[in-house]
């Protein structure tokens, strides 16, 4: 990976989590690694844990954000939602994708499901 394309990756991060923190969401942890791979965000919305997903781009050339959480990459969110309800079984576990295109953030709450 570029430094440029990770330097975009933690802006996209730092964004996704000013844009969350002003909905009310609180910070649980940032880059939280598991044995099945990292979540980017993982928040508390009221009693629900959120992992939570942020694609960054700074072009729409190749499609948009959004765009970017693949079939494969869904199948890892779902695995590491998994493995958060296993460690928090008490917890309504939900996954969410920031996708921010340019200035553009957009939300999709319960953006992947079983």
């Amino acid at each position: 990976m570029t430094f440029q394309r990770k330097e975009l990756g933690v802006q996209g991060e730092e964004k996704a989590l000013e844009y969350l923190t002003s909905k009310g969401y609180k910070l649980v942890g940032q880059n939280v690694n598991f044995f099945c791979g990292e979540i980017d965000l993982l928040m508390q919305d009221k009693d629900t844990l959120v992992i939570v997903e942020v694609k960054t781009k700074s072009s729409d050339i190749f499609g948009l954000a959004s765009d970017m959480v693949t079939l494969k990459k869904k199948k890892k969110l779902l695995q590491l939602g998994k493995a958060l309800s296993q460690k928090f079984p008490n917890k309504t576990v939900r996954i969410d994708v920031i996708a921010i295109d340019k200035e553009n953030i957009e939300h999709i709450v319960s953006a992947v499901e079983e």
